[in-house]
């Protein structure tokens, strides 16, 4: 491992696209490569052994071909194989996500906050864990949201039929809550639409705990590069389609911070 390797960065499909934009902004001189795996997304509606092969196979190529590090923006895929992955590849820092309960919990205590996630992310014993540690400090209310990172991954998200995907899911908790935790990385590129329905309240995505980890590990493993150029971003998807890419680029270039 050099440090002039670059840094690989999977997901199931756009939705990690979300973490490498803070990545890029944390370290904006390391050299980046962008998995989707968006032939098989959404890795959140598969069953944990399924996000354990396909998350184990991802990891392994991207290091055969010159990774010095991975990064695993998927919280589903992170909760099934990254143990497995950190065991396969123990000299390689293996970074993953988890929904950003802690933050909220800690900017929101003694208030109600949504935790919104993929059907396996909120069934995996690593949620139901972190869950348990601020069940005294907080009131979490976890919102299964089937269908939506499969929505998010065609894009065009003005459009009414994601809308209204999100008042069936929301609409219950309008009024009701505190704060939002976008516990799967394709939400926060639909950060304006939820607040379309639940008003302008906190929302807690894990990115930035993911950039500072990652950071963290690269200079403890003394990988981080010193060249003061920017460094450069490819995309790559298991769906062999330019189109694909080209919506990988729109959503690299797309507001996630609203």
């Amino acid at each position: 491992m050099t440090e002039e390797d670059f840094i690989g960065v999977f997901d199931s499909g756009v939705g990690g696209i979300s973490i490498l934009k803070e990545l890029t902004s944390q370290l904006p001189n390391e050299d980046f490569l962008f998995f989707g795996d968006s032939a098989n997304a959404p890795y959140g509606e598969k069953t944990i052994e399924q996000v354990q092969k396909l998350s184990c196979d991802l990891a392994g190529r991207l290091i055969d071909r010159g990774a010095k590090a991975v990064v695993i923006a998927c919280n589903t895929a992170t909760g099934a194989a990254a143990r497995m992955i950190r065991e396969a590849y123990p000299s390689i820092p293996v970074v993953g996500v988890e929904p950003a309960v802690k933050p909220a919990a800690m900017i929101l205590p003694k208030k109600k906050i949504l935790v919104m996630a993929t059907p396996m992310t909120l069934q995996q014993n690593k949620y139901r864990s972190l869950a348990a540690r601020f069940d005294a400090q907080t009131t979490l209310i976890p919102l299964a949201c089937p269908g939506l990172a499969a929505r998010i991954e065609e894009g065009e998200l003005d459009q009414a039929d994601l809308l209204e995907m999100l008042e069936q899911l929301l609409r219950g908790y309008v009024n009701q809550i505190d704060g939002v935790v976008l516990g799967c990385t394709h939400y926060p590129f639909i950060k304006k639409q939820i607040r379309k329905i639940l008003g302008d309240i906190p929302m807690f995505d894990g990115a930035a705990g993911t950039a500072k980890e990652l950071r963290r590990r690269l200079e403890e493993a003394k990988a981080l590069t010193d060249r003061k150029e920017p460094g450069r971003v490819i995309f790559d998807s298991s769906k062999k389609d330019p189109k694909e890419l080209l919506l990988y680029e729109d959503f690299f270039r797309a507001e996630t911070t609203v």
